[in-house]
């Protein structure tokens, strides 16, 4: 949970006090990762319709046909990061020539409108980062970066590190949106490693997308299929780092448990909620008892 870019006016420190911070109101950034079909897109069913802002990228709305809510469709990168910046505002950090600056936000704005009219809803939900990336590679296919200074060729590695400089500079302006939940849907895919062992992976194009993500959102929620002890499947969201299962998964509030019930609305609810108990409490303090070694054992 961050605080927003136009927080404070560009080379000035302003100190947040203790009450203003435990007071303010910040929304939730996270990842719904999970393999196709699973049912990733109906969690919008979970969410109030209109409060709720349904970026659509992946053109598969048929699983929220009859949802009531409010939709944007999206089709090519370039209103994709404009309606991030929109939705996020202003990076003091960035030139006013650069994406996400002070110049990209008037143009949009004057584009799209006053954002005032965002201020109705409370999540953004966004479907999907993997087809965000395939957008976002296309796109910088086109770019300069993209072409060989020598050859004038088609340079591969010059689109593919732009497009992590891209993918990440998107995430990171919708995890700094101002008083409202971001969440990213993402398609899980189980991969070999080279020792045959499986493990999961999202699905974006390029590597740097998928390996820093999960250090830029609050949350990474993996939506499996899990089976009882009797072998009967059944679907929950699973939530922390440490888990059983090897999904990737992340909470950075501290307030869920690993398997949590598929209700992505109810989910946020618990993470607003007051700590049970103070965040110190949770913190492994203790090292595990050493093994004791049978001396006897082994002379014999």
């Amino acid at each position: 949970m961050s605080a927003p870019f136009t927080q404070t006016q560009p080379g000035r420190l302003r100190i947040i006090g203790a009450d203003e911070r435990m007071a303010e109101r910040r929304g939730i950034k996270g990842v719904l990762a999970g393999a196709s079909g699973i049912g990733k897109t109906s969690q919008l069913w979970s969410l109030d319709p209109a409060a709720t802002l349904f970026v659509n990228l992946e053109a598969g709305e048929l699983a929220v046909a009859g949802w009531p809510g409010d939709e944007v469709r999206v089709r090519d990168w370039d209103l994709a990061r404009d309606l991030a910046c929109w939705i996020g505002g202003p990076n003091p950090a960035m030139r006013d020539d650069q994406p996400y600056g002070a110049g990209h936000y008037a143009r949009v704005c004057e584009a799209f409108g006053s954002p005032a009219q965002l201020a109705k809803y409370q999540t953004i939900f966004v479907d999907s980062i993997t087809v965000a990336s395939r957008l976002c590679l296309q796109w910088c296919k086109g770019q300069p970066q993209a072409v060989s200074d020598r050859s004038g060729k088609p340079d591969l590695r010059g689109a593919y590190g732009l497009l992590g400089q891209e993918m990440i500079a998107w995430v990171t302006h919708l995890q700094h949106v101002p008083d409202k939940n971001v969440w990213l849907v993402g398609i899980l895919d189980k991969k070999l490693d080279d020792f045959n062992r499986p493990f999961f992976a999202l699905q974006v194009e390029g590597t740097k997308t998928g390996l820093e993500l999960p250090g830029v959102v609050d949350e990474l929620i993996t939506l499996a299929e899990l089976r009882t002890e009797k072998g009967e499947p059944y679907r929950a969201f699973v939530c922390t780092t440490l888990n059983p299962f090897g999904y990737p998964a992340k909470d950075r509030s501290g307030r869920l448990a690993t398997i949590e019930e598929p209700h992505l609305g109810r989910l946020m609810e618990k993470i607003r909620r007051p700590a049970a108990a103070p965040p110190t409490a949770l913190f492994q303090v203790a090292l595990p008892a050493a093994p004791t070694t049978d001396t006897t054992t082994q002379e014999s």
